[in-house]
Protein backbone atom coordinates (compact mmCIF):
# COMPACT_ATOMS: atom_id res chain seq x y z
CA UNK A 1 0.00 0.00 0.00
CA UNK A 2 1.46 3.34 -1.23
CA UNK A 3 1.28 6.27 1.83
CA UNK A 4 -1.31 8.32 -0.90
CA UNK A 5 -4.11 4.80 0.19
CA UNK A 6 -3.06 4.82 3.95
CA UNK A 7 -6.68 5.51 4.95
CA UNK A 8 -6.00 8.52 7.34
CA UNK A 9 -4.43 10.25 4.13
CA UNK A 10 -7.58 8.91 2.13
CA UNK A 11 -9.84 10.55 4.80
CA UNK A 12 -8.20 13.42 4.71
CA UNK A 13 -8.47 13.78 0.96
CA UNK A 14 -12.21 13.23 1.19
CA UNK A 15 -12.73 15.57 3.93
CA UNK A 16 -11.03 18.63 1.52
CA UNK A 17 -13.20 17.11 -1.54
CA UNK A 18 -16.11 17.48 0.78
CA UNK A 19 -15.10 20.64 1.62
CA UNK A 20 -14.65 21.72 -2.36
CA UNK A 21 -10.50 22.05 -2.08
CA UNK A 22 -10.45 19.32 -4.54
CA UNK A 23 -7.29 21.13 -5.61
CA UNK A 24 -5.60 20.66 -1.55
CA UNK A 25 -6.42 16.90 -2.38
CA UNK A 26 -4.93 17.02 -5.49
CA UNK A 27 -1.99 18.66 -4.45
CA UNK A 28 -1.20 15.85 -1.38
CA UNK A 29 2.27 15.41 -1.24
CA UNK A 30 3.52 12.21 -0.41
CA UNK A 31 7.49 12.71 0.64
CA UNK A 32 10.51 9.71 0.66
CA UNK A 33 10.84 10.62 4.42
CA UNK A 34 8.84 11.52 7.71
CA UNK A 35 8.82 14.91 8.50
CA UNK A 36 7.31 14.84 11.72
CA UNK A 37 8.87 18.66 12.31
CA UNK A 38 8.38 21.75 10.73
CA UNK A 39 12.28 22.07 9.74
CA UNK A 40 11.97 19.15 7.96
CA UNK A 41 9.14 19.66 6.14
CA UNK A 42 9.85 22.99 5.17
CA UNK A 43 13.18 21.71 3.83
CA UNK A 44 11.52 18.71 1.80
CA UNK A 45 9.03 21.30 0.30
CA UNK A 46 11.89 24.00 0.00
CA UNK A 47 9.79 26.41 2.11
CA UNK A 48 10.11 29.11 4.92
CA UNK A 49 9.60 27.34 8.23
CA UNK A 50 6.58 29.40 8.79
CA UNK A 51 4.91 28.58 6.16
CA UNK A 52 3.98 24.93 7.37
CA UNK A 53 0.94 24.94 9.73
CA UNK A 54 2.11 22.53 12.54
CA UNK A 55 -0.92 20.63 13.52
CA UNK A 56 -0.58 20.49 17.80
CA UNK A 57 -2.76 18.66 19.46
CA UNK A 58 -3.57 20.04 23.09
CA UNK A 59 -5.46 18.26 26.51
CA UNK A 60 -7.95 21.35 27.20
CA UNK A 61 -9.21 20.86 30.75
CA UNK A 62 -12.59 22.32 31.52
CA UNK A 63 -13.33 21.87 35.54
CA UNK A 64 -12.82 17.89 35.58
CA UNK A 65 -13.26 17.21 31.98
CA UNK A 66 -10.35 17.06 29.14
CA UNK A 67 -11.26 17.83 25.46
CA UNK A 68 -8.65 17.83 22.70
CA UNK A 69 -7.67 21.14 21.40
CA UNK A 70 -6.09 21.62 17.95
CA UNK A 71 -3.41 24.32 17.70
CA UNK A 72 -2.39 25.34 13.60
CA UNK A 73 0.74 26.72 14.49
CA UNK A 74 2.95 28.63 12.34
CA UNK A 75 6.39 26.48 11.78
CA UNK A 76 7.96 30.10 12.79
CA UNK A 77 6.13 30.28 16.52
CA UNK A 78 5.38 28.06 19.71
CA UNK A 79 2.10 27.96 21.13
CA UNK A 80 1.93 29.54 24.30
CA UNK A 81 -0.04 27.00 26.75
CA UNK A 82 -1.14 29.67 29.22
CA UNK A 83 -1.87 31.98 26.42
CA UNK A 84 -4.24 29.22 24.74
CA UNK A 85 -5.97 28.52 28.02
CA UNK A 86 -6.92 32.12 28.29
CA UNK A 87 -8.13 32.42 24.29
CA UNK A 88 -10.33 29.44 24.98
CA UNK A 89 -11.59 30.07 28.41
CA UNK A 90 -10.38 25.94 29.61
CA UNK A 91 -8.23 25.69 33.23
CA UNK A 92 -5.18 24.85 31.50
CA UNK A 93 -3.49 23.59 28.16
CA UNK A 94 -0.87 20.76 28.31
CA UNK A 95 0.55 18.40 25.75
CA UNK A 96 -1.49 15.36 24.84
CA UNK A 97 0.07 12.02 24.68
CA UNK A 98 0.11 9.86 21.35
CA UNK A 99 -2.81 7.71 22.26
CA UNK A 100 -4.95 11.23 23.24
CA UNK A 101 -3.81 12.66 19.96
CA UNK A 102 -4.67 9.57 18.00
CA UNK A 103 -8.12 8.65 19.97
CA UNK A 104 -9.04 11.97 19.08
CA UNK A 105 -7.56 12.30 15.56
CA UNK A 106 -6.62 9.20 14.22
CA UNK A 107 -3.85 10.18 13.26
CA UNK A 108 -0.02 9.78 14.16
CA UNK A 109 1.93 12.68 15.83
CA UNK A 110 3.75 14.01 13.26
CA UNK A 111 1.07 13.38 10.69
CA UNK A 112 -1.97 14.85 12.25
CA UNK A 113 -3.82 17.09 9.89
CA UNK A 114 -6.36 19.51 10.51
CA UNK A 115 -9.14 17.62 8.74
CA UNK A 116 -10.49 14.07 8.61
CA UNK A 117 -10.21 13.24 12.22
CA UNK A 118 -13.47 11.47 13.72
CA UNK A 119 -15.58 14.06 15.17
CA UNK A 120 -14.66 18.46 14.24
CA UNK A 121 -12.36 19.60 16.73
CA UNK A 122 -11.84 22.91 18.80
CA UNK A 123 -9.37 24.69 16.72
CA UNK A 124 -7.19 27.87 16.50
CA UNK A 125 -5.16 29.04 13.48
CA UNK A 126 -2.53 31.13 14.23
CA UNK A 127 -2.07 33.98 12.13
CA UNK A 128 1.18 34.19 11.50
CA UNK A 129 0.00 31.82 8.22
CA UNK A 130 -2.07 34.09 6.49
CA UNK A 131 1.52 36.18 5.72
CA UNK A 132 1.82 33.02 3.24
CA UNK A 133 0.62 32.69 -0.09
CA UNK A 134 0.20 29.19 0.43
CA UNK A 135 0.85 27.09 3.62
CA UNK A 136 1.76 23.47 4.03
CA UNK A 137 -0.29 20.94 6.44
CA UNK A 138 0.28 17.72 7.65
CA UNK A 139 -2.20 15.05 5.24
CA UNK A 140 -2.54 11.84 8.01
CA UNK A 141 0.55 10.32 7.90
CA UNK A 142 4.23 11.65 8.96
CA UNK A 143 4.88 11.77 4.74
CA UNK A 144 2.22 13.77 3.73
CA UNK A 145 1.08 17.38 3.30
CA UNK A 146 -0.95 19.18 1.24
CA UNK A 147 -1.15 23.36 0.34
CA UNK A 148 -4.03 25.58 1.11
CA UNK A 149 -4.52 28.98 1.61
CA UNK A 150 -4.73 30.80 5.03
CA UNK A 151 -8.40 31.82 4.07
CA UNK A 152 -9.33 28.21 3.03
CA UNK A 153 -7.74 26.62 6.60
CA UNK A 154 -9.80 28.57 8.63
CA UNK A 155 -13.22 27.82 6.97
CA UNK A 156 -12.14 24.04 6.18
CA UNK A 157 -11.35 23.79 10.44
CA UNK A 158 -13.92 25.61 11.64
CA UNK A 159 -10.93 27.22 13.52
CA UNK A 160 -10.30 30.44 15.11
CA UNK A 161 -7.98 32.75 13.97
CA UNK A 162 -5.26 33.97 16.92
CA UNK A 163 -1.92 34.87 17.83
CA UNK A 164 -1.31 31.35 19.38
CA UNK A 165 2.27 32.55 20.57
CA UNK A 166 0.46 35.31 22.49
CA UNK A 167 2.88 37.64 20.99
CA UNK A 168 2.06 38.98 17.40
CA UNK A 169 4.15 38.76 14.90
CA UNK A 170 7.45 37.67 17.33
CA UNK A 171 8.34 34.63 15.63
CA UNK A 172 10.28 31.84 17.98
CA UNK A 173 13.83 32.25 16.48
Amino acid sequence: MSTLDHPAVAKVAAALREAGLDRCADGIRILDDDVKTAALAAAALDVEVGAIANSLVFKAWHGDEDRPLLALTSGAHRADTAWLAELTGADRIGRADPDFVRAHTGQPIGGVAPVGHPRRLDTLVDRYLARYDVVWAAAGHPKSLFPVTYADLVILTGGTAADVSGKEDDPAS
